[in-house]
């Protein structure tokens, strides 16, 4: 369908009149009416239509579109049960959005694209069956989850499941490379592979030698970090899956490094073309040391990882440099640089301001809190992964002398305002847990062995949550109000509880726990002990209501599970990751992830069809009050939201910031102008270290001209 066509039909026209107020009302009645006209006009007229469900699952399979092995699995009489089941639960989009979203990015179509092949009962069907691997109890349990909505398949998972011409299941990957030239030509290549079967790629160049520095006792002679960026912004660029769309990458700098002052500058708008990076994201480590140095306005010393190396006999992403930053600084044998640290932070917030980059790990964070023996370096695109990972070893002929462990994100995520409503929280969540584990178990990345390694040593999962701010004002809860931050508590101590059973139940199993169980705080019981003296039962009124009916588990309870994991282990070594949530969260129609909404009718510019309004769910005369944007926020607030759930979530969460380039009088207490400063940034990043926020993701500005900075998200990793 052309554009001209698309605009000629109602549907668009009424969803656009959603944006023009009648007698200062907001008419969303029109939203609801798109909706009907785009079932009427676009999806019935153009639905195959079979007469069974074996029949068009027959017709699927015959024609390559479907895959027969996992068909096979089940009897077909349960695949028709599993059908009426569905049909039965007369599911319906609740937005034109949700219904656009569906048909035009994840219903299966025919080969030339004139006509769709799935509905959403379809998609949801391929889903539980592909997931519950023929057992038929867990497929009809997924089904539930899926139809009603309570869990949501990251983007690749849900796109993918079941179809013979498919990508991977997974939605990003985090490679690191190690200071030689075998490693900086495996990771490129490693680069390549992963972008082409569509994932978004974290890299670490943490660990290069900086501009400068010596290569085989010549002076001078490294290149530092810049031109590798530019080599895996190239790859990305050359690596764009069928040229469908981008390949997407981000590199993490150590905020020690030699380069950083270089790293950041590649970013900015003025920056020389032969340094400037245009499409690759950017990242940086930042140990608890800067946070200091920059409180007490010191110098700080950038040190060479090169000499760091030699002296400590470990890549530079793995020595600690806040516990060593004195031993460092008064070494003779390690080079260093001096610069002041104020001004290094508001190079930063000058970036974030302009860009929206850099995101910031706080990694020594992410390590306190850390169960697993080893040690977190970075992060991937959406700054929400963060998980132990080893060096490997790679010799002239590109072969593996030592073959350590990468990784790759397995996503998923709940749905809070659906999930509450769960007639039993805990079976839902197990499910979830179990459709995640066929993901990990599945995936077998080959083209990057390190990753093909962290994934079968480990089993790593990612379940996460979206429609917190829908949550919220459904029940007419502030964002960041102290019911609002009891409410979260609960949610994902529940998340927490439940996954730590269910992979307990997988491990039992399997008879496996994940690589180096023994040395973890799961094993020795330590992990457990806040939770076992902790109360984490309701206070306020409110929310007690809002948690009846739903099992809480007690002290006790939890004394119990640290028992059983302690004699028979956990399956996952990481279970809880909060990721971005987009499309998804329209499907769902749900506000996305757990931030603030920015717009009560966000404006969506869509390839072909042009702008689409979507309102705030459950938008109404009750709830209005309670969706206040994101911009108009006191961003302590979010880092407060997030801080409370990051208690419970073993992996990390893409948190977003909201500014304006002219901020309301009276937002923050300590504003001398209304114009956005670089101390707003940096008192932000120090409440968020103070809170215990492992990592930020974007900085998004609404300047005055009504255009957003750092608005940009990657749709390889936004699940």
């Amino acid at each position: 369908m052309s554009l001209k066509e698309i605009k000629d039909v109602s549907y668009f026209k009424l969803n656009n009149e959603i944006n023009r107020p009648v007698d200062g009302q907001i008419p969303l009645n029109k939203d609801k009416e798109a909706l009907a006209a785009f079932f009427k006009e676009n999806v019935e007229p153009n639905t195959l239509t079979f007469a069974t469900a074996m029949d068009k699952i027959n017709y699927l399979i015959d024609n390559d579109y479907l895959e027969e092995e996992f068909i096979k699995k089940y009897r077909p009489a349960f695949i028709e049960d599993l059908y009426q089941f569905l049909d039965e639960q007369h599911f319906t989009f609740k937005s034109f959005m949700a219904a656009y979203k569906f048909y035009s990015q994840y219903a299966l179509k025919t080969n030339d694209g004139t006509a769709y092949l799935e509905r959403y009962e379809d998609r949801v069907a391929f889903n539980a069956l592909y997931f519950a691997d023929g057992n038929e109890e867990l497929a009809m349990s997924l089904a539930d989850e899926m139809i009603y909505q309570r869990y949501q398949p990251a983007t690749p998972s849900f796109l993918n499941a079941g179809r013979k011409r498919r990508g991977e299941l997974v939605s990003c990957f985090l490679i690191q490379i190690t200071d030689d030239m075998n490693a900086i030509g495996r990771g490129i290549n490693s680069a390549l592979q992963l972008s082409r079967i569509g994932g978004g790629v974290g890299i670490t160049l943490s660990n290069l030698r900086e501009a400068g520095a010596p290569i085989k006792g010549y002076e001078g002679a490294a290149s530092g970090v810049m031109p590798v960026m530019k080599l895996f912004e190239d790859s990305f660029s050359y690596s764009n899956q069928l040229g469908q769309r981008q390949g997407a990458g981000v590199v993490y700098l150590n905020v020690f490094h030699p380069d950083i002052i270089s790293f950041l500058s590649a970013k900015k708008e003025n920056a020389d073309e032969k340094i400037r990076v245009k499409t690759l994201s950017l990242g940086v480590i930042v140990p608890d040391k800067f946070y200091e140095l920059t409180r007490k306005n010191e110098e700080m010393y950038l040190f060479s990882p090169y000499s760091v190396e030699k002296e400590y006999g470990v890549p530079f992403s793995y020595v600690d440099i806040t516990k060593e930053y004195d031993n460092l600084v008064m070494n003779p044998r390690i080079r260093k640089t001096k610069i002041r640290a104020r001004d290094l932070e508001n190079e930063i917030s000058k970036l974030q301001q302009e860009s929206g980059y850099p995101y910031i790990i706080n990694i020594d964070t992410a390590n306190r809190s850390n169960p697993i023996d080893g040690k977190i370096i970075m992060s991937n695109l959406c700054s929400e992964i963060l998980q132990v990972q080893a060096p490997s070893e790679i010799n002239g002929k590109q072969e593996y002398e030592v073959l350590g462990t990468d990784i790759s994100c397995n996503l998923g995520s709940t749905n809070i305002v659906n999930l509450m409503d769960s007639p039993d929280f805990g079976k839902s969540v197990r499910a979830m847990t179990r459709a995640l584990t066929f993901v990990t178990d599945a995936s077998d990345i080959d083209v990057v062995p390190s990753i093909q390694n962290g994934n079968a040593l480990n089993h790593t999962i990612g379940l996460g949550a979206m429609g917190l701010h829908t949550y919220f004002a459904k029940n007419q809860m502030e964002y960041g109000s102290p019911e609002s931050l009891e409410f979260t508590d609960l949610y994902f101590m529940l998340l927490n509880y439940w996954t730590l059973v269910e992979s307990n139940a997988i491990a039992k199993e399997k008879g496996e726990v994940f690589h180096n169980f023994e040395k973890s705080a799961y094993a020795d019981g330590s992990y457990f002990t806040d939770y076992i003296q902790g109360d984490y039962q309701p206070k306020s009124e409110k929310v007690k209501a809002l948690f009846e009916g739903v099992f809480l588990p007690t002290g006790e309870d939890w004394a119990a599970l640290a028992q059983t994991v302690k004699e028979t282990g956990l399956y996952h070594q990481n279970r809880l990751a909060v990721a971005p949530n987009g499309s998804i969260s329209y499907i769902n129609d749900t506000s996305a992830s757990i931030h603030p909404i920015t717009r009560m009718i966000e404006e969506r510019q869509e390839k072909k069809i042009g702008k689409i309004y979507y309102p705030a769910p459950y938008l109404s005369n009750e709830t209005i009050g309670y969706y206040k944007s994101a911009y108009d926020m006191d961003m302590r607030k979010v880092i407060d939201v997030y801080a409370t759930a990051q208690k419970h979530v073993d992996q990390g969460m893409s948190m977003t910031l909201f500014m304006r380039s002219d901020i309301p009088e009276g937002l923050y207490e300590w504003k001398e102008t209304t114009k956005q400063t670089t101390r707003d940034l940096n008192i932000l990043r120090h409440y968020a270290f103070h809170k215990g926020i492992k990592s930020i993701y974007y900085i998004r500005t609404f300047t005055d001209d009504a255009e957003e900075i750092g608005s940009n998200q990657c749709e390889s990793c936004v699940i």
